[in-house]
């Protein structure tokens, strides 16, 4: 389990992160949403240590996360929403680098880089050099060499940033086959849709406070399962009938949906996320 007990970051007078509490239960699928500047990547960034709180703690499984804490890090990979390998390396060189790094035997790199690279369909690919790969293949293989030191908590910062549209359904299905292999997965996206296909609960953050926590269907039965969009306006309705007779009575052009997690935040946070 992870635990943000009241956390806080401030950037001199700027509050990127306000006092923000929540848990994350192991095994759990927890999405991280909200516009840009809402403190999405300073939270991540903070549970991965590169930031260090200013007020408020993390622990993970009750024992408290930081710098000092070996042990609670190894538990972590993060995947950044940079490109942060070299471009001269190919695939199979940025797999032992990394290994290289925790000191893992030859033989367990190699073995693990053939296992992580099949598992991505990446392992035809293997001598490639990185500045030679597609943006979902450079996404993949950051995820192979995070995946190589056996984390149990992955921590993803847009991994699907700038993908084609069957990329992205890709890259849904490996983290949904990761999670289901018991990993813990904190996710940050501007997608709505790949936040409700995929997560558990999601917290809705803006101006660096948290605003809503809920699974994706609660939020959504909260709000109103049945949308009708009208002059650039949406009214939402509890159930279809009481949506249709509305439909039935207005005189301008209208339109019946189903409400999505998109919808949830527009009325939260009031404004449409950035692409």
């Amino acid at each position: 389990m992870i635990e943000l007990d009241s956390l806080t970051k401030r950037f001199g007078d700027f509050t990127a992160v306000d006092h923000v509490s929540f848990t994350v239960e192991t095994g759990e699928f927890f999405g991280l949403l909200g516009p840009n500047g809402a403190g999405k990547t300073t939270t991540i960034s903070m549970l991965s240590t590169v930031l260090l709180p200013t007020e408020g703690e993390i622990k993970i499984d009750g024992q408290p996360l930081n710098r000092n804490t070996p042990k609670q890090k190894r538990k972590l990979s993060v995947i950044t929403q940079e490109y942060s390998m070299r471009q001269d390396m190919n695939m199979e060189e940025v797999m032992e680098y990394q290994g290289r790094l925790y000191f893992l035997p030859r033989n367990v790199i190699r073995e693990k880089t053939k296992e992580l690279l099949n598992m991505t369909d990446l392992w035809e690919y293997r001598k490639r050099t990185v500045r030679h790969l597609s943006g979902g293949m450079k996404r993949k293989l950051m995820i192979c060499r995070s995946l190589l030191i056996e984390p149990e908590i992955l921590l993803l910062d847009e991994p699907t940033a700038g993908m084609d549209a069957l990329s992205r359904r890709q890259m849904w299905s490996l983290l949904k086959k990761l999670n289901g292999d018991n990993m813990t997965v904190i996710l940050t996206t501007h997608y709505m849709e790949e936040a409700q296909a995929l997560c558990d609960r999601v917290a809705l953050m803006n101006r660096g406070k948290l605003q809503k926590l809920d699974s994706p269907e609660n939020l959504i039965r909260e709000l109103g399962a049945f949308a009708v969009d009208e002059d650039e306006e949406s009214i939402f309705f509890q159930n279809r009938e009481d949506a249709i007779s509305y439909l039935r009575e207005s005189k301008n052009d209208c339109a019946l949906r189903t409400t999505t997690l998109e919808d949830v935040f527009v009325k939260c946070a009031g404004q449409k996320l950035e692409r």
